[in-house]
This record gives C-alpha cells, structure tokens and sequence, in this order.
C-alpha cells in the first residue's frame, strides 16, 4: 500500500472512531444535550459538571477507550507488514481520534477539547509516557483545581517527553520516522492547547472556574 495511502487510512480510522462522542450520547440517553449546559463542551470536564461524578467517569472512560480500540484495530492491520513505521501509523491514528472527537460533522463540528484522546494516545504508544504525566496532572488539578491547567500540563509534557524519549532511543519507531512523528506530537499539542484557548485567557485572567467533585452541576469548570 503507498505510504501516503496508508498514512490517510490511519487518520480516518481514527476519525471515525473519534465521532462516539460519549458525553453527547450519555445526555442523550438521559434526554440531555451536554451542548446546552456548562461551557456547551461535549468533553469529560463538562459532563462532570453536567452529569455529576458518574457521568464524568462514564465520558472519560468511553472517549478513552475509543481512541484505543482504533490504535489497537490499526496496529492489528499494519504491525506484521509495516512494523518499522507502526508506531507512526498509531500516532496518526490517535490524531484522526482526537479530530473526530473535537469536530464531529453531526454536531456541527462541536465536540470535546481532546484530552481523553490524548491519554489514550499517550498510553497506547509508550506506558513510560504515563506516571509522570499522571502524577503531574493530578498533583495539578488537586492543587489548583483547574482542569484545564492540568490539560494542559498534559499536551506540554507529552511533546517534552517524546523530544526527550526520542532523542535517547527509547521510542519503538525508525529513526527515519522520528520527525515526522514529532511533527505530530506538535500537532496534538497545539491542537489541544487552541482548544482551550478561553481557559488559558481566563487562566491569565484569574476568571477561571475551579473545578468540585460533588453533586450534579455544582462544578465549576469551563
């Protein structure tokens, strides 16, 4: 298959997978369109606010594993006749993933910000990404209570890590891939952070809601 072909294929598995937007369905099962509520944000933050605690858990734990059924259904296909370039093929995988997610065509291209797909993506590429992040995204938000400051924790250390992971030799990917496969880190990154480009005004505002694991809608979080 050409390269490029193959490259495109990737992005569309991952697109369409994307699409299962969980909070969206959840509030729709429970006659609730997430998008009239909170930041209108069909994400895990929102629905947390939304829905409540179980609601949060429920989205997060769908639109991870959304974009992980899509890595794994591609690594099925490639990894035995493309194993130099598999991780690469994932990594397009997981971006097609988070673009479905934050610009699904039958919500009128609005979604999520990403940030599920991008831990499924960190998780699914390389587990030694993981327990910084984890650590540093939690120690973030329990400390400050602004999810958003913790997403983006999240965006920042997964580029930093793969700069650093990949200049080490750590990566399972060619070396004749590993700029490209930077290229899309930088991507994720910049697609995530303009994502949350109102948090980070607020942030530097100090207009930000916090964030309250408690009772349905008392959170406090765009």
């Amino acid at each position: 298959m050409n390269a490029y072909v193959l490259r495109g294929l990737c992005l569309i598995i991952g697109y369409v997978f994307g699409l299962f937007e969980t909070g969206y369905i959840y509030g729709k099962i429970h006659h609730t369109d997430i998008r009239e509520h909170g930041s209108g944000n069909a994400g895990t933050t929102n629905a947390l606010r939304t829905f409540g605690t179980f609601g949060g858990i429920v989205t997060l734990i769908g639109d991870l594993i959304k974009c992980m059924v899509a890595i794994f259904i591609v690594w099925m296909l490639f990894h035995e006749d493309y194993p130099k370039m598999i991780m690469l093929l994932m990594t397009y995988t997981g971006l097609g993933a988070i673009i479905g997610h934050n610009f699904p065509f039958y919500m009128k291209f609005k979604g999520g910000k990403g940030i599920a797909c991008t831990g499924a993506l960190i998780l699914s590429l390389d587990l030694r990404f993981a327990p910084v992040l984890l650590v540093v995204f939690i120690a973030t938000v329990v400390i400050t209570r602004y999810v958003s400051l913790g997403s983006i924790v999240i965006l920042v250390g997964f580029f930093l890590e793969s700069i650093i992971f990949g200049n080490m030799g750590w990566l399972k990917i060619d070396p004749n891939y590993l700029y490209e496969y930077y290229l899309l880190v930088i991507i994720v990154m910049a697609l995530g952070l303009w994502r949350h480009k109102s948090n980070i005004e607020k942030l530097r505002n100090g207009t930000e809601r916090k964030i309250s694991f408690t009772k349905k809608g008392e959170g406090k979080n765009d």
